[in-house]
Parts: C-alpha cells; structure tokens; sequence
C-alpha cells in the first residue's frame, strides 16, 4: 500500500515532489513531468516490481482536486503555450480552448487517469 498525502502538496511540482518521496526512494532519479509519472508506475526501480499489485491510497484527494483543477491548468497549458517548441502548440491550444469550454481534463484528472490506465494499480480516493 502506497500513500500520496495531498496535504503534502498544492500544485503540480508539488505533486512530483511528494510522488517522488514516497515511489522512489533511495533513488536519484525524481519525476519531473506527466510522462515521467505514468513511467514509474511500471515499477521496476523505485518501491515496486513490474506488475506488482498495488494499492495507491491518495489522502486528501479532495483538496489535490481542487489545488490542481481548472485554474492550475490552465496556467499549465499558458506555460507550455508561451515555451513553444518542442511543445505542440496546436493541440496544447486546442486542450486549453476545451477545457475552457468544460471539455478538458484537469491535471488532477489526467493524474488520476495514468494511475488508472495502469491495471496492477488499485486507485483509492480519500
């Protein structure tokens, strides 16, 4: 059983630090971006097998969901907008424009989704 304590944190950076701190400790290695986190939850390296069953408990996960909800993402997209390349700047524009218009995900979905595409991974929202 693994716990992300989203007391811990309140935006995106924050929520690799503290993904970082409890998945892969006694390593260098830190997660720094979204595919960076879907990576590690292969296991492997970190604090569990390939495949391994795990429970991923996320506390305060109603707090994560508004810390990284509408507003910090879309500061997230402006970002990578105004970085430009090597970003997609069409599609980074278009993921805005929908979740403007109550479309889109927000970070806190798109996370949540990772852990759940994985299917060793049981997801638990507290």
């Amino acid at each position: 059983m693994i716990v992300i304590h989203g007391g811990h944190f309140s935006s995106l950076a924050g929520f690799y630090d503290e993904i970082s701190s409890v998945l892969m400790k006694n390593t260098d290695w830190k997660v720094g971006t979204l595919d960076g986190f879907d990576d590690i939850l292969y296991g492997g390296f970190g604090v569990f097998e390939n495949n391994e069953e795990i429970t991923i408990i996320c506390k305060d996960s109603g707090k994560s969901e508004a810390d990284l909800g509408l507003k910090a993402t879309q500061e997230f997209y402006d970002l990578k907008i105004r970085q430009g390349k090597p970003f997609n700047i069409e599609l980074i524009q278009e993921k805005r424009n929908d979740l403007s218009n109550g479309k889109g995900q927000t970070l806190f979905e798109i996370l949540v989704e990772i852990i759940q595409s994985h299917r060793n991974i049981t997801l638990v929202l507290a």
